[in-house]
């Protein structure tokens, strides 16, 4: 018989049953995101509509020597460049230290004459003045290297310095590129591009071909305006911020301060 320790009525037992019920329920897998398997982003906001439909057939062959905090970032446009270019044109060398003898394969593409190392370095010459110089001497195209240290302005400055193999090729810089449209990750100064931007600028520029620069910028154009719909804010440049007072230092992950550049 039902005591009335549980209500006289048999209630308790009731909900005894009740809840040992649910423990054995098994839950629902939590709703996965469907990703596209070309761009990588999730389908809702797919870029392949932004993305030529085939490869683009380019002669240059573009060589990311990136940094190994830079494939950690959520935001990134090297895969953006990747998915529009054939893939041999393009390759990712993650690392910091490149000493010589240990990178064979790469010290002979640097070793080549027509390898380019994008770094405003103080003998940097401006891309078009390479173009130039191709037109002048009435050669066919040329195949050129274009080779591109992907990460921070201070990790790009970094790497360029602490590694000499990268300063055997002749260094180019790019001018007059106007402020950068990857306006959802801050820029150093109001020049500076993103990884894919100097990528679609130096490659329309020694092929002469200006369509490159637009077919390689649309899938970034896309991903900004995506974002800033979702409701990332716009950002300025660290430059335009400091000279209107605005700038805020973050702070330091590991709760030191770091020294100043």
């Amino acid at each position: 018989s039902s005591s009335m320790a549980d209500g006289g009525d048999g209630s308790g037992a009731d909900e005894n049953w009740f809840f040992d019920s649910l423990a054995h329920l098994t839950p629902e897998p939590p709703t996965k995101r469907i990703m596209c398997e070309r761009c990588g982003r999730p389908a809702t906001v797919c870029l392949c509509p932004f993305l030529p439909r085939q490869p683009l057939q380019v002669s240059t062959t573009v060589y990311i020597i990136q940094h190994p905090h830079e494939e950690t970032r959520v935001l990134r446009t090297v895969p953006l460049l990747a998915a529009c270019l054939p893939p041999e044109r393009w390759h990712v060398i993650r690392g910091k230290r490149f000493k010589q003898g240990h990178y064979p394969e790469l010290e002979r593409m640097l070793s080549s004459p027509h390898t380019y190392v994008l770094y405003p370095s103080d003998d940097a010459i401006n891309i078009d003045e390479v173009t130039i110089a191709t037109q002048a001497a009435n050669q066919n195209l040329t195949q050129y290297n274009l080779v591109i240290i992907d990460g921070t302005w201070t990790q790009a400055r970094d790497i360029y310095t602490a590694n000499e193999i990268f300063h055997f090729p002749k260094q180019v810089k790019l001018s007059g590129t106007g402020v950068s449209e990857y306006v959802i990750r801050t820029q150093p100064t109001d020049n500076s591009l993103s990884t894919l931007e100097t990528a679609a600028i130096a490659m329309a520029a020694v092929e002469r071909r200006p369509e490159i620069k637009e077919v390689l910028l649309a899938p970034l154009r896309a991903l900004c305006k995506f974002q800033l719909e979702c409701g990332a804010q716009p950002h300025q440049s660290k430059e335009y911020l400091k000279s209107r007072g605005l700038y805020k230092k973050p702070a330091p992950h590991n709760g030191r301060g770091k020294a100043g550049l």
